[in-house]
């Protein structure tokens, strides 16, 4: 109880002594204000020049709050009992200070509430020394904390206890928040902004407090969960004619999206969608249950015919989330010069290539052991080769790059082009003859072995009657014995 009338004493004494001084000089009492934000450390000042041989009795209170912090002549500490909850003590005053006549209070991890005014009262045995202090909190809030993109939220900047003729200025990521208009927000806006989540808002919003002269900040982080891969509409996939490719729709872990749908976009359209038009190759999203939020489509073998955009779709806490993709496809077209036959032009094609800023022409190759060899050939969308010599046996690859870095590359194999050039042909009527020659031997062997087949089968069916061959032998022997007899008569 005498702790309350002490500090309500001191407090009026020093109303009076202000409202006074204010009247007989028309000056203005200039009480120390302290800006901190919410969950820092906030300092309040209070110096003496005081001496005294010994340690006068320190009194830290709150208005309207009682006692914070104090300090006996004797050395025995009080804290008020809304100070050193739960075994932490936030309020502190430096003993090491006080040779040095600093009696600053030190406050941690500083709350809304913690917001006022506060009063340092020094007794020096006898000798009252008052200080006032006004702390004010800044704090940052979303509402509702947790936000799912598309929904609707606030943001506020709050200051504890309002400073009158103070101003604001919102920042995004450290520049200066523009809204949609276009216009930057004064530093005259309002405390409190109610937008749409979208990813574009995530990041580090600071509200900016200017109060006569000086700048105070204090910041909180927005994070919007949704479709995080990937992290922008209209995103560029590039992928090879024949190759596979993935086309992510990857959202925030820990959410599980429902009714997952794939759409192919028409042509030049963002919103009407080609119901059956999906390749035979495309593979939507598997169920996993180990990665429920990834949705993440896939083509087994691309063809230039599926470049175009994709949509991904699915349904999160009853808000419906997209994201539309750019497939980009890549092949090597290729043209047989009219003057050399045996050269031939390389082209990079891309269905889209607004991005591309530089290509680059590598031959790879890979000895015995399947080591690879890269050597860069030149610059360029073109390359002219010739296919019929064997150094040009390989891989060519078209490396395809923007401002940012690699996009992609597409493989062309000479070898497979060389079989169908004339250098087959010529090969093809050398060896004619080679051919012809060979297959007549082949069927005079096949008449030979006919007819000894055909020899061998009749002398076979003769040796089935051995007696009949012997009576037919005699008889013959007999016909050739007579006729032989009636030739000498």
């Amino acid at each position: 109880m005498w702790i309350h009338l002490n500090s309500k004493m001191i407090l009026m004494e020093c109303f009076i002594f202000v409202m006074i001084t204010f009247l007989m000089t028309g000056a203005r009492c200039e009480v120390p204000e302290v800006f901190a934000e919410a969950g820092s450390q906030a300092v309040l000042p209070c110096e003496s020049s005081r001496t005294s041989s010994a340690e006068p009795v320190i009194i830290w209170s709150k208005a309207n709050k009682g006692t914070v912090w104090r300090r006996q002549r004797s050395g025995l500490l009080y804290r008020g009992s809304s100070w050193s909850g739960k075994g932490t003590q936030r309020v502190h005053c430096p003993h090491t200070q006080f040779e040095g006549g600093d009696y600053s209070l030190q406050i941690n991890n500083v709350r809304e509430d913690d917001g006022g005014v506060y009063t340092c009262s020094l007794d020096f045995e006898g000798q009252v020394v008052t200080k006032v202090v006004t702390l004010r909190i800044i704090k940052v809030s979303f509402s509702p904390e947790a936000l799912v993109s598309g929904m609707d939220f606030s943001v506020t900047c709050n200051v504890t206890p309002w400073a009158h003729g103070a101003s604001m200025q919102w920042m995004l990521n450290n520049s200066p928040f523009v809204p949609q208009t276009g216009i930057p927000v004064d530093r005259y806006a309002s405390k409190s902004m109610r937008k749409k989540a979208t990813e574009q808002l995530t990041g580090i919003w600071t509200c900016v407090v200017a109060y006569k002269g000086k700048e105070w900040r204090a910041s909180a982080t927005l994070s919007v969960r949704g479709i995080i891969q990937p992290p922008n509409d209209n995103t560029k996939v590039y992928a090879a004619v024949g190759s596979a490719v993935t086309l992510p729709c990857v959202f925030s872990p820990g959410i599980t999206p429902s009714l997952p749908v794939w759409e192919k976009l028409q042509s030049g359209s963002l919103l009407k969608s080609v119901p059956g038009h999906l390749s035979p190759s495309f593979s939507p999203s598997s169920q996993s249950p180990e990665l429920p939020w990834d949705k993440s489509a896939s083509l087994k073998e691309v063809g230039f015919e599926d470049e175009g955009r994709y949509r991904c779709s699915a349904t999160v806490e009853g808000q419906k989330l997209s994201r539309n993709i750019q497939l980009v496809v890549a092949q090597i077209d290729r043209s047989v010069s009219s003057k050399k036959k045996d050269s031939v032009t390389l082209t990079c094609q891309l269905s889209d290539a607004s991005e591309v800023t530089d290509y680059e022409w590598v031959y790879v190759t890979y000895d015995i052991n399947g080591t690879q060899s890269v050597r860069p050939i030149q610059k360029g969308k073109t390359l002219s080769i010739s296919q019929v010599s064997e150094e040009n046996w390989g891989e060519w690859v078209c490396l395809f790059s923007s401002k940012d870095g690699m996009l992609g590359n597409v493989t062309y194999h000479v070898q497979l082009m060389s079989g169908l050039s004339g250098q087959k042909s010529s090969g093809f009527s050398q060896n004619t003859g080679v051919v012809v020659g060979l297959s007549c031997l082949l069927i005079v062997l096949l008449l030979i072995l006919a007819q000894m087949y055909k020899n061998h089968q009749r002398k076979k069916r003769i040796f089935q009657y051995p007696a009949l061959e012997t009576i037919v032998h005699t008889i013959s022997n007999e016909r050739e014995e007579r006729e032989r007899n009636h030739v000498k008569k």
